[in-house]
């Protein structure tokens, strides 16, 4: 499933495109997409897929395309302290952009069937939180994933205010899935060829939009043998943080408060719209997809470049350098790990501190 936009050269370009298809809508979603580059949740070697607007699988490793994890983010209104579950959380891409929303003081839980793409979440999870320059530009809600059946989830589990579910819902099974939210909450998941949004408006009242058209492969239901006891999951416990890491939340966030005034009023950093080159999506001759019955067919649609190429050329000339959206990028230098690394303390602190992040 995807092909409604074209291609990126990279992952801002990919959100430029995606932007300007109205899949992405609000600042919160733009800046999360930005934040998390898809480029790094794909396998060596596959990396030059990862900016088309296209599913993406490589064993049990799999992707949704761009076009439908916007609309999943817009679906499900995230705002800070909210809990989250994601069934069928792969390789953890859309749960740590939902972490990036709801922050320190959210939940944010994955269950996954597979165990080896737990353990790829897992991987890719740490090395955001040692390696990317966005990590200390966000208060992040860490993601906790946990291997199991999504169908299989024990009766007494907590509710959630956010439920995604990545794979394809029986009729029969929607129910099961509207059990596990909290009245006020949202659920999104894909059912009957549509992606749904479900919103739990009192005790056994709820209320459904159609988001898009989508085509998901099923949920997988646990075999077993009669008279066999399924295997429960059990989802992670929801915990009050520690004084410690409480300390360093607040700790962060106020030299962050600092540096970015110090800045402000220094003109140290700049807060400057990145230029660079690009061409408008709807020059391009791309990939789409229409629904005919249940199937989904590839077709190739004419772009206006070839409708009007010279009055397109000239707007090329025109518009050869654009900000990258309407939001601002910081000039890469990290004042936040300058604030710590200043700070009188032993060195054991400040790297818990900075997470141990090396850079």
């Amino acid at each position: 499933m995807g092909g409604a936009v074209s291609a990126g050269e990279d992952n801002d370009d990919l959100i430029d495109n995606l932007k300007e298809a109205q899949y992405i809508r609000t600042e919160k979603v733009e800046q999360a997409f930005r934040a998390i580059d898809r480029g790094d949740y794909y396998l060596d070697g596959y990396r030059d897929s990862a900016y088309k607007d296209l599913a993406w699988k490589h064993g049990n490793i799999h992707l949704s395309a761009p076009c439908i994890y916007s609309e999943v983010m817009e679906a499900l209104k995230l705002q800070p302290g909210l809990s989250f579950l994601n069934l069928g959380s792969g390789t953890g891409y859309l749960s740590t952009m939902v972490g990036l929303i709801i922050g320190p003081f959210g939940v944010n839980h994955g269950v996954e069937l597979h165990k080896d793409v737990v353990e790829y979440a897992r991987e890719k999870l740490d090395d955001f939180i040692k390696n990317s320059d966005s990590f200390d530009k966000f208060e992040f809600c860490e993601p906790v994933f946990v291997v199991g059946n999504c169908l299989e989830i024990s009766t007494d589990s907590h509710q959630y205010d956010r439920i995604y579910c990545g794979a394809g819902v029986q009729k029969d099974h929607e129910n099961y899935m509207k059990v596990l939210l909290k009245i006020g909450g949202i659920l999104v998941m894909p059912i009957e060829d549509q992606l749904t949004q479900i919103t739990r408006t009192g005790q056994c009242t709820w209320e459904s939009k159609n988001i898009l058209a989508v085509s998901f492969a099923p949920l997988v239901q646990q075999s077993r043998a009669d008279g066999e006891k399924p295997d429960t999951v059990q989802l992670p416990p929801v915990t009050v943080r520690s004084l410690q890491d409480l300390s360093r939340i607040y700790i962060r966030r106020t030299l962050r408060n600092l540096a970015n005034e110090d800045s402000q009023g220094k003109g140290t950093v700049q807060r400057v719209p990145q230029k660079r080159k690009r061409r408008r999506c709807r020059r391009r001759r791309i990939n789409t997809y229409v629904f005919v019955g249940n199937q989904l067919i590839p077709q190739m649609v004419e772009s206006e470049e070839e409708e009007h190429p010279e009055e397109e050329h000239k707007e090329v000339e025109e518009e050869e350098e654009r900000d990258i959206g309407d939001i601002e990028i910081l000039k890469q230098v990290n004042m936040l790990r300058d604030q710590i690394m200043a700070l009188p303390l032993p060195e054991s602190l400040k790297a818990y501190l900075l997470y141990y992040r090396e850079k």
